[in-house]
């Protein structure tokens, strides 16, 4: 398995259609009070049943397989595991012929094979970050209360108006379509003097863990793309008593090193792949163009589900770092 981090490294196993999915976490400190019930919050927040998500229900119930002894970890491999109960790898069948567009399935096939395109979503689904708020939560235990991780879905649909998403999430489920958003994460609590500069700046170390949450298309720092419109009279930060910056135009980084205010991004998610409206694409076995009708249970806006993942990811990279 391929791991992210160093100090505190996490690496998953499985895919969305297999009979489990793993989550495996070396770093973590003996003696940390762990038990289940700790995960329970979390991932209730990235659970599906609201207007919009998937109908696909599980349990989503954590074993602690190893790295816990009665309620305290003890140093070793914290290895905690997912079932996957609710299943239908026949809806994915026809991907064989007419890979998705947008989807990982030709990506997939050309890199694992044939079997790769109707194993569902597999290790690109969005539900591979189930695990990952799993080990965001130890995360956040590692650091403790003192750093507070605050993600929030700020536009659907190109929208910043949340008394207006439920109707475009309806419109566009309505026609078979899909939304996507974007989520703001605000980190406090981190104190000046963290990271690295070039490789392993901050913003290098989150872009790249935010990056493998599937469907992300971009992220910004602080005044991010606006920067650029901006004079330096503008979105420079001048310094207030205790050298701490009086406004944040740089997101609380300054050459990939924490500057003692609150980091703050923002993650562009697109449009869920998987819709019911007709798409004109190549069907292999055909050798010509035909309409594809993605058939299963897939979300509207899978970003309604996505700020607890932000967090864990922005935890994962901290816990690293700190």
């Amino acid at each position: 398995m391929e791991s992210f981090g160093h100090s505190f490294r996490v690496a998953l196993s499985g895919g969305s259609h297999s009979p489990a999915m793993r989550v495996v976490v070396d770093g973590v400190k003996p003696g940390l009070a762990l038990s289940v019930e700790d995960f329970a919050a979390d991932i209730d927040r990235r659970r599906s049943g609201a207007a919009g998500t998937t109908a696909r229900v599980e349990r989503d119930v954590p074993v602690i397989l190893s790295g816990v002894s009665g309620r305290v970890t003890t140093g070793e491999s914290l290895v905690i595991e997912f079932r996957n109960e609710d299943i239908r790898p026949s809806d994915y069948e026809m991907f064989r012929d007419m890979p998705r567009p947008g989807h990982a399935d030709f990506t997939a096939r050309a890199k694992y094979g044939d079997e790769a395109a109707v194993s569902g979503g597999g290790q690109f689904s969005g539900r591979m970050t189930l695990p990952i708020v799993a080990a965001g939560v130890v995360a956040k235990k590692m650091l403790g209360p003192s750093i507070h991780f605050d993600a929030r879905l700020v536009e659907v649909g190109g929208s910043p108006d949340s008394a207006g998403w439920p109707d475009l999430i309806a419109a566009a489920e309505s026609e078979g379509d899909s939304l996507g958003g974007i989520v703001e994460c605000v980190v406090s609590g981190v104190p000046a003097g963290v990271g690295d500069p070039f490789w392993d700046s901050v913003e290098s170390l989150i872009s790249h863990a935010v990056f493998a949450i599937p469907g992300v298309r971009g992220i910004e720092f602080g005044d991010g793309f606006a920067a650029s419109r901006m004079k330096g009279s503008e979105h420079n930060d001048p310094f207030g008593e205790g050298l701490r910056p009086l406004k944040n135009g740089s997101g609380g980084i300054n050459g990939g090193i924490t500057n003692g205010r609150e980091i703050v991004f923002r993650v562009a998610f697109k449009p869920t792949s998987s819709i019911r409206k007709a798409q004109r694409t190549w069907n292999v076995a055909k050798g010509s163009f035909d309409d594809l009708v993605v058939p299963g249970r897939h979300d509207t806006c899978f970003a309604l589900r996505t700020p607890v993942i932000v967090e864990a990811v922005a935890a994962i990279v901290f816990a690293d770092l700190i």
